[in-house]
């Protein structure tokens, strides 16, 4: 098995999923958290690495099997990019997932191929699921229209790269029609 880690960014559950929130969906904070505990679980039997800023949020990760990686990061970009650059001596390759996929069966089964695999969201515009083999100085492009900034990080380093759509990963839940 790849020497690989899987990585996943979550926001205070309390803050987590402002369009949700916006839209009046109720209990968003337990729905963040379940669909945390979701992911963490179906990265096992991987080594699982939780990045955020709050200290519940870290207290969740170590209670459900994870490291936890406390940061004061401006943003998802660079808070992936400092936990990236902290697993990078310990593991060869690091996967990047969503926290809240609703469908995150099988990622710690995952085997990386040579370069970068991009994993798009079902816009086919985001990347849900980024993985990568450490050690490069990839800058990480979340937000809008991350699939093609991060294809243009992949052409900047010169690294080969794959972009993955239809995916059981490709659902993540931002919006309410999400839910359904």
């Amino acid at each position: 098995m790849v020497n690989l880690a899987i990585l996943i960014p979550l926001k205070d559950f309390e803050i987590a999923k402002g369009r949700l929130r916006i839209a009046g969906i109720a209990d968003v904070g337990t729905r963040a958290r379940e669909l945390a505990r979701a992911v963490i679980a179906a990265s096992q039997p991987r080594h699982v690495a939780v990045v955020t800023e709050a200290l519940d949020v870290a207290d969740f990760a170590s209670q459900n099997g994870a490291e936890s990686f406390l940061s004061s990061a401006r943003d998802l970009n660079e808070a992936a990019q400092l936990a990236y650059r902290a697993l990078q001596h310990r593991f060869d390759h690091v996967l990047i997932a969503h926290g809240d996929l609703a469908n995150p069966s099988g990622l710690g089964l995952f085997s990386p191929e040579p370069g970068v695999t991009i994993v798009t969201d079902h816009h086919e515009l985001g990347t849900n699921v980024l993985a990568l083999p450490t050690g490069l100085d990839f800058h990480f492009f979340y937000g809008a229209y991350s699939k093609v900034r991060h294809e243009r990080e992949a052409r900047r380093l010169g690294i080969e790269y794959r972009v993955v759509v239809n995916s059981p990963w490709s659902l993540d839940i931002d919006e309410p029609e999400d839910l359904q």
